[in-house]
């Protein structure tokens, strides 16, 4: 079982598009995410991910999954599963052990879009959808960090 608080490890936010993946990257001690940038969604993917899991020491990813507000599926989220599916076995493939786990991220676009308007950014660069993305990221693994912290769970 993995020890949340082993300063050597980190955890890595996702906040998945056709496009754009955005990432965030928490610290050490597993109490707050940053957000790291985003990549592109191609045929590199997977190796870079590869590369910054490795470079982080990452033991787990959590992925904003998207669910409706009635909680059903939708078309994104079945692409999140393919994506996640392919990511595990990619990873099982280069003997990493990673652990996956999927947290709501509802909202968490137009929160993401809000705050950027809040705090001032110009707005050329709150038009670039990778910002807003790996602000989707850092808010979705904050939420999971902040759970894990609460209530000692996630």
């Amino acid at each position: 079982m993995l020890n949340k608080s082993d300063p050597e490890t980190k955890f890595m936010g996702i906040d998945f598009g056709e496009r754009r993946i955005g990432i965030s990257i928490s610290d050490a001690e597993k109490k707050y995410s940053f957000n790291r940038d985003y990549v592109f969604n191609d045929k590199d993917l997977l190796r870079k991910l590869l590369n910054i899991i490795i470079s982080e020491n990452v033991t787990r990813m959590i992925i904003g999954y998207p669910v409706s507000l009635m909680n059903t599926s939708m078309d994104v989220t079945l692409r999140v599963d393919k994506f996640a599916e392919a990511l595990k076995q990619f990873l099982k493939m280069k003997k990493l052990h990673v652990e996956i786990t999927y947290f709501d991220e509802r909202f968490t676009s137009k929160i993401a879009e809000e705050s950027l308007l809040k705090s001032g950014v110009k707005k050329s660069k709150r038009r670039e959808k990778g910002l807003v993305d790996s602000i989707s990221a850092q808010m979705i693994l904050q939420d999971y960090l902040d759970r894990m912290n609460n209530t000692g769970s996630c």
